[in-house]
């Protein structure tokens, strides 16, 4: 796991000491060593700041040529069936000098060309330079791995292209890019290539961008997408569960290996349960494991995670949250640069930092509620689609309309205002952040206008979940697909990227397996995800199978904060630190407004944490070093 960075000028050198700067604000992603290239013409400058996980002797430095000189890489991420394309690469003839994954990827280019990621089963993100020869002109190549664990951005001009793991190595200052800002007030993440600083973009998950080099030409393609769902009719839960397992641990095997030691997340959840069970089986040594416990919360789930720590004998470490406060906003705040809105970015933090006390790669439980139907919104749409069947669309219209002009926060609000537009939908438009008529109150008139004005308006990130949604063939397969392309990638992969990545951790999800994710959404019948036993009914044989059946799992927390109370106690005061550092588009007197009925007990703590984190990003943007 590593920062990637660097530039491509279209005309004049580029001035080397300002890119090692920029390289160098990834310190954090990479504490362990540093490197770069640069062509030489001076045009081209390729960046690394390395975290040593597999083979960690000098060989695997970046960035990294191959043999002939015609490819260069920087490489963030993990290929875990490295050893297996090492072994089919070698009987092709290549010869390898190092141990590193970073060496078979530049190997399998050189064998496949642009074909090679289709063969990769890991996390990554990477630039993999081509030199050229004759007949052929010098591209850059930008990867980004299927799931979108490991972030990318980029910034093209008219004469020079910058890309970076993070934003804070592209030269600012950045202004707010409207069409994001309204992404993220809708969403609480910024979705797919929108990016909040004007001007940059993000790969998306399972695509590829090709820069040609003489021209500057840019082109963005689809290099992976979500299998067609072909489910197997006579599949039976058994059989599904045996096929997981075998994948799942599998999957866990190859992320236990590593030349550092290893732990595993354990929040006490189902999934997370599952991987320390698995890891526990697969290990021969004691597994190591972190949770985050709020002794007598209700959010609290640390008593799972010790009993699960108990019956597979890890050596359990415990964080208390009395330390887990909105005041450790001090500390995280310089490294927000793109805004999240998931508060839980804050116990992952301080889990990720316990980790690495102990560990440099951990496993987490990601992926397993988008790949096995976990979220309890599922159940209740399916429910609530068999309960309004045969009401009026008209009424359902009316209530939603009524609903949607009650203030912020009001409970059942938002769930009431989304039947507008069917049960299904609630995963879209029951936003628990700002939907359009939220949004239009908090955006000034002349950010509304500007915003009707852009492709999609202002019911652009609602329309771009929709499409996300017509994708499926059935309801459920609808839902799952939307949270797989939207919610998973740009806020649950990008908390973890940046909570983990903060302290030089590595965290891997074995649950995001390609063959998993492959297996799940192609050939597993939706009546074996949720059905009226339940949901995420497969996860649950497994864990007859292979968790203490005291356990109970109907819960689900992960790691979390109660984020009313924490506004209440101590919003007051970060807002009064912070709130000069909203974009101007947002209203002030709304976000007074809000505070006011955060007090009087409505449920507006995640919109004022969500606000808050916009004006802490949008400090940083404005605050950046400048382009050289």
């Amino acid at each position: 796991m590593c920062g990637i960075h660097g530039a491509v000028s279209f005309g004049a050198p580029l001035d080397l000491p300002p890119l090692l700067a920029a390289r160098d604000r990834l310190s954090h992603r990479g504490p362990d060593d540093a490197g770069h290239w640069q062509s030489p013409d001076g045009r081209i400058v390729l960046t690394h700041r390395r975290l040593s996980v597999v083979d960690l002797s000098a060989g695997g430095r970046q960035p990294m040529q191959d043999g002939s000189g015609r490819f260069v890489v920087v490489f963030n991420g993990e290929i875990y069936n490295h050893a297996a394309l090492r072994d089919e690469l070698s009987s092709l003839g290549h010869a390898f000098r190092t141990r590193s994954d970073t060496e078979v990827l530049l190997a399998a280019w050189a064998a496949w060309g642009v074909e090679a990621p289709k063969r990769f089963n890991g996390m990554f993100a990477f630039a993999l330079l081509d030199r050229g020869s004759p007949g052929l002109p010098a591209r850059l190549h930008l990867v980004r791995d299927r799931a979108g664990k490991k972030p990318l951005y980029y910034r093209v001009g008219t004469q020079r292209l910058d890309f970076a793991s993070e934003l804070k190595a592209i030269d600012g200052p950045h202004s707010i890019d409207l069409q994001a800002l309204n992404d993220y007030l809708a969403l609480g993440y910024v979705p797919g290539e929108h990016c909040i600083a004007a001007g940059v973009a993000k790969l998306p998950p399972g695509h590829r961008a090709c820069v040609d080099l003489s021209s500057g030409r840019i082109e963005c393609s689809r290099w992976w997408s979500l299998p067609e769902r072909r489910p197997d009719p006579s599949m039976t839960l058994a059989d599904a569960a045996d096929r997981t397992i075998e994948i799942l641990e599998d999957a866990v095997r190859l992320r236990m290996e590593s030349d550092v030691p290893t732990g595993v997340l354990l929040s006490g959840g189902l999934d997370s349960s599952l991987v320390t069970a698995l890891a526990a089986r697969t290990q021969g040594t004691p597994v190591q494991t972190f949770t985050f416990a709020q002794p007598g919360h209700s959010l609290d789930e640390s008593a799972r995670a010790r009993r699960i720590a108990q019956a597979f004998g890890t050596r359990h470490h415990e964080i208390d949250t009395a330390g887990a406060s909105l005041g450790l906003i001090s500390e995280i705040a310089p490294l927000v640069d793109e805004p999240l809105a998931d508060s839980s970015l804050i116990p992952a933090w301080m889990v990720c930092r316990l980790a690495r006390r102990q560990v440099t790669v951990a496993l987490g439980g990601d992926g397993g509620d988008e790949l096995f139907g976990g979220y309890g919104e599922y159940g209740r749409a399916l429910s609530d689609i068999r309960r309004m069947r045969h009401v009026p669309a008209p009424i359902l219209e009316g209530v939603a309309s009524v609903a949607a002009h009650l203030p912020a926060g009001v409970r059942g609000r938002n769930r009431l205002s989304a039947l507008r537009f069917g049960p299904a939908r609630a995963i879209i438009h029951g936003s628990p952040f700002f939907d359009r008529t939220l949004r239009r109150r908090m955006l000034v008139p002349d950010a509304v206008a500007a915003l009707e004005r852009l492709p999609g308006g202002l019911d652009g990130p609602e329309a771009s979940l929709d499409r996300l949604f017509d994708s499926g063939t059935s309801t459920l397969d609808s839902m799952t697909r939307t949270h797989f392309g939207s919610v998973l990638p740009d806020d649950f992969l990008m908390k973890v990227d940046r909570a983990s990545m903060a302290h030089g951790l590595e965290v891997r999800s074995p649950q995001l397996d390609t063959r998993l994710i492959e297996f799940a959404f192609g050939e597993l019948p939706d009546s074996l995800k949720v059905g009226p036993a339940g949901s995420r009914l497969v996860q649950r044989e497994i864990a007859r199978r292979l968790l203490p059946p005291d356990v109970d799992f109907s819960r689900k927390q992960g790691f979390s904060i109660p984020i009313d109370e924490s506004m209440r106690a101590e919003g007051e005061a970060l807002f009064e630190q912070w709130m000069p550092h909203l974009p101007e588009g947002i209203r002030r007197s709304q976000v007074r407004s809000l505070q006011a009925g955060l007090k009087a007990g409505r449920a507006n703590g995640s919109r004022l944490y969500a606000l808050l984190m916009l004006a802490i990003a949008n400090h940083n943007l404005t605050a950046a070093p400048p382009c050289r």
